[in-house]
């Protein structure tokens, strides 16, 4: 249970700041002096009124947040480790006389003093727009391009509650104490667009400075090479390598749960590749012509005796799928591995299916729109690494190219894994695939998106969902401790048109 405000404890730098106020005040009592306060200025700090920005708390380096993507009056605002999604996204609005109010991208309410109150500690939430005093705040300057932000009706600052640096938070308003919890970054990360607008995909933007730590996600999130599906209801699908091929399910992207298997009878057709083994790898999960495509691979380490084969279902559900039977197989013999399968259906209507593993690399092959299977004999090769460590083909296209995200280097190693993700294009879905530098694909070449850091080891096996909000990576990591989770980024596009996490 949350102490009443009154019993809450003052942090020492607040109190330091209360203590040194008051003696001010007694000071200037007892020498009858007249004590001039200074006010600094909010006149410098100046907005774009067509612009989102993500504010940043100077104490903790998080974002301010509405908590579960919340669209109800009410929704609490705390403070999140920064992901750029429309949720930690406000737009500035003029309500005249220096003051605005902060529109939610995702919401489009705006921050509200729950009750209008003008307490110390009041809680921020968010609310519809009606133009109130309780809605509006002006922007004071602090320095090194920090600001506060006061509030209209109470004259009260924004406030990092009992200066908290953990996820979730509260933001509150407090007396205008100047402390770094109460001081923000403005940080522009898109152009203008009415309450709901997704974050552009296709854009300039700015890679940030360091990779960020992966988006907010909770319930069973323990996957390995995820590839996911936003279904027709809008909620989300998540196929993962497990025994008959797991299934997870999320209503909002955020909160994840256990929905059983693929074939929870079993694969008896897949054994002969496994060594008898239930354990199927790396799913590649669509939804066309009104029903779920699933290309899954059977195999065993280290080896290519492999073979991809493909499921159908109208539900996406548990239990609900057919197999469709042998797509492409390798044998001992062949200089490719059946395995890592990836779906695309180029401009034309053509289907192809990339995939591949280590040995002479990634390929490619025209399938038959009517039956999901190989249209001829042809395979393609369009990445390589001269035998070298690379699998994990993505194929999408955005704008004039054709993308082709890949895994290089170690996995599943836990913590040790080296994983990274790369990328390169091509005007034409068959290639030839080239990095930022005109390096081919074919030749080793590559551009990082995204590689270990901190915390997060071995990122890789991506897909990329397009979602309502804009692109998102989707790959497994390795915690500290070796167990291989869900992470989800924000990709964005930079001047150039190459794609970056944030």
């Amino acid at each position: 249970m949350e102490a009443p405000a009154s019993r809450r404890p003052t942090t020492p730098g607040r109190a330091r700041l209360l203590r040194t106020a008051t003696a001010i005040a007694v000071a200037a009592t007892l020498v009858g002096a007249v004590l001039t306060v200074s006010v600094r200025s909010a006149s410098a700090a100046t907005v774009d009124p067509n612009a989102w920005y993500v504010l940043v708390s100077r104490h903790s380096g998080k974002a301010l947040d509405v908590y579960d993507r919340s669209t109800a009056d009410g929704g609490r605002i705390v403070q999140w480790a920064r992901n750029d999604g429309a949720w930690q996204q406000w737009q500035f609005v003029d309500s005249g006389g220096g003051y605005h109010r902060l529109r939610s991208r995702h919401s489009g309410k705006v921050l509200d003093i729950r009750d209008s109150s003008s307490a110390d500690g009041a809680e921020v939430i968010q609310w519809t727009d009606q133009g109130s005093t309780d809605q509006q705040f002006r922007l004071a300057d602090s320095d090194g391009g920090y600001v506060r932000l006061i509030n209209r009706n109470s004259n009260k600052a924004l406030d990092v509650w009992e200066w908290s640096t953990a996820d979730g938070g509260r933001i509150s308003q407090y007396a205008d104490l100047g402390g770094a919890n109460q001081q923000w970054q403005l940080v522009r990360v898109g152009s203008v667009g009415g309450p709901g607008t997704p974050t552009p995909t296709g854009g300039p933007g700015t890679p940030p400075a360091a990779y960020p730590a992966p988006m907010r996600v909770t319930g069973d999130v323990g996957v390995h090479d995820p590839t996911v599906v936003r279904r027709p209801g809008g909620d989300y699908l998540v196929a993962h390598t497990g025994n008959d091929i797991s299934l997870k399910t999320s209503t909002d992207r955020i909160a994840y749960r256990n929905a059983g298997s693929v074939f929870p009878n079993g694969a008896p057709w897949t054994t002969g590749y496994t060594g008898g083994s239930r354990n199927l790898w790396a799913p590649d999960i669509s939804y066309r012509n009104n029903q779920y495509y699933l290309y899954y691979s059977a195999s065993t380490f280290g080896s290519n005796r492999s073979a991809i084969f493909l499921a159908t279902s109208p539900t996406g559900n548990s239990g609900s799928w057919t197999d469709r039977g042998l797509v492409i197989e390798s044998q001992t013999s062949d200089n490719f591995n059946a395995i890592d399968p990836n779906l695309i259906v180029d401009d034309q209507g053509r289907w192809w299916l990339a995939f591949g593993s280590f040995w002479s690399g990634l390929k490619l092959v025209a399938l038959d729109p009517a039956t999901g299977k190989r249209a001829d004999s042809t395979i393609r090769s369009i990445a390589g690494r001269g035998g070298g460590a690379i699998e994990a083909p993505t194929l999408v296209k955005r704008g004039s190219y054709y993308y082709l995200y890949v895994s290089f280097d170690r996995c599943c190693q836990g913590a040790a894994s080296t994983y990274r993700v790369m990328v390169g294009r091509s005007t034409s879905v068959t290639g030839p695939f080239v990095d930022r530098n005109g390096t081919a694909l074919t030749s080793g070449g590559g551009t990082q998106v995204l590689a270990s850091h901190g915390d997060i080891h071995g990122p890789g096996h991506q897909t990329v969902l397009s979602d309502t909000d804009g692109d998102l990576l989707v790959y497994h990591y390795y915690a500290n401790n070796g167990a291989s989770l869900l992470g989800i980024n924000r990709i964005g596009y930079d001047s150039a048109g190459w794609p970056y996490v944030y």
